[in-house]
């Protein structure tokens, strides 16, 4: 490896981190402004913005012909996002949670993500299929 390819190691390296940064900021300022709790942004809109670089690998996967791959990759990430962020964080401090919360995000949330098997399934084929 030469100094160039370790140049471009860098420099992709910070593109990522300010392109991911950017995005994060921007879907949520964008949910805040529509009314979304700051839960179901990061459940939701933090946690999406935040698997854009696992997106660009899906479509490689897809383009190899191999969209189940791509599809278990965006939602494991998101899986592990949510467990492991959100677990980490309420273990460390307790979170408070309001009225809103149980009865409007969460059901929502719960209700998007089972949508995403059925979905696959209408477009022709399970997500755990390839």
């Amino acid at each position: 490896m030469d100094l160039l390819d370790i140049g471009r190691v860098i420099l992709g390296l910070v593109l990522l981190v300010v392109g991911g940064e950017s995005l994060v900021r921007g879907a949520s300022s964008l949910a805040r402004r529509i009314g979304m709790s700051s839960l179901v942004v990061g459940l939701t809109v933090v946690s999406g913005a935040t698997s854009a670089p696992e997106l660009a690998v899906s479509v490689g996967a897809v383009l190899r012909g191999d969209p189940g791959l791509a599809v278990g990759n965006v939602v494991g990430s998101n899986i592990a996002n949510i467990l492991l962020i959100l677990g980490v964080s309420a273990l460390i401090l307790p979170l408070s949670v309001k009225l809103r919360l149980v009865r409007l995000d969460l059901p929502f949330m719960l209700t998007i993500s089972a949508l995403l098997p059925c979905c696959r399934s209408m477009a022709g084929s399970a997500p755990w299929t390839g």
